[in-house]
């Protein structure tokens, strides 16, 4: 493996954490509602489990409020069930064959709460990056010392990594900044 090659793998897995946290992200609900928010709801349909969108159609009706509309009548009961046992706290109204997902809106304390958790997630990312420059890091004195490199080269490979770590970490944070901002917005 050379340098270069220890950098692209480096960068490519950065890369893979910050969409990680992306998804992350967009599963904490904010005041607004967005039909990304039931993508991980999963719903029984006939003995297996599978995410809602595989069983239904979901729309936004206005801007606090999500619409459902599963594709089979019998489905209705086990989509707003599923919704209801979600870890979102949300409360779904049956009209006939659609389903009216209303986002309440976010008490001062749990806007509070969620920033903690918005928090932790880029804590994670940013463990995350560090794991990986550590493993980079070590890739390269493994290098210099099977003598595939010089030690100037491997320096100059460190601090390279360091500089590539730096700029995940800071778009980590531009994330969370940008997550707690929309969170707090009334």
């Amino acid at each position: 493996m050379s340098i270069a090659e220890v950098r692209r793998s480096a960068e490519q897995k950065m890369t893979k954490s910050i969409e990680t946290l992306k998804s992350q992200l967009a599963k904490i609900r904010t005041g607004r509602a967005h039909i990304g928010l039931l993508d991980h709801i999963h719903v029984d349909y006939y003995g297996s489990m599978v995410p809602i969108g595989q069983v239904a159609n979901v729309t936004l009706i206005d801007s606090r409020t999500i619409g459902v509309s599963p594709w089979e009548k019998k489905m209705v009961s086990a989509v707003d069930k599923a919704i209801r046992e979600s870890d979102l706290g949300l409360n779904p109204a049956t009209l006939g064959e659609l389903i009216r997902v209303p986002m309440p809106p976010l008490s001062e304390e749990r806007r509070r709460e969620l920033t903690k958790v918005v928090k932790g997630e880029g804590e994670h990312a940013k463990v995350a990056v560090r794991n990986l420059r550590r493993d980079a890091n070590e890739h390269l004195k493994k290098l210099l010392k099977d003598k595939a490199v010089s030690e100037d080269e491997e320096r100059r490979a460190q601090d390279d990594i360091q500089k590539l770590t730096d700029k995940f970490v800071v778009e980590i944070d531009k994330l969370l900044a940008a997550k707690e901002q929309e969170i707090m917005t009334v």
